[in-house]
């Protein structure tokens, strides 16, 4: 079965910089697409980034466009998301999804497993 574990997320003060690890297995990924959603306070779960596995392509969300990088090591099947320039309003629990597909879509109903979720508090 698939499984994703998150890792990476703390504390960090406004203005810094973290990276996300998420370990995939269970299956080969070379058809899959796996992204990156979040959940903050008084908030549903929205979308921040996604990747294709095999060709690399990228999506961000408006929120993180120009400060945020993902990306994927194959050999590792391990994706990662980088966050630059974080704010306070960035703090909440980050999730790791994939879906059996190719398109990078943005909505968290079109991913079918998720990992446990990481956390990640930034202080001003």
């Amino acid at each position: 079965q698939v499984q994703l574990v998150e890792s990476g997320g703390g504390l960090v003060q406004a203005g810094g910089s973290l990276r996300l690890s998420c370990a995939a297995s269970g299956r080969t990924f070379s058809s899959w697409a796996l992204g990156w959603f979040r959940q903050v306070p008084g908030k549903e779960r929205e979308f921040v980034a996604a990747i294709s596995w095999s060709g690399g392509n990228t999506r961000y969300a408006d929120f993180v466009k120009g400060r945020s990088t993902i990306s994927r090591d194959t050999t590792k099947n391990t994706v990662y998301l980088q966050i630059f320039s974080l704010k306070p309003e960035d703090t909440g629990v980050y999730y790791c999804s994939a879906r059996g597909a190719t398109m990078l879509s943005a909505s968290r109903w079109e991913y079918d497993y998720w990992g446990q979720g990481t956390e990640v508090t930034v202080s001003s």
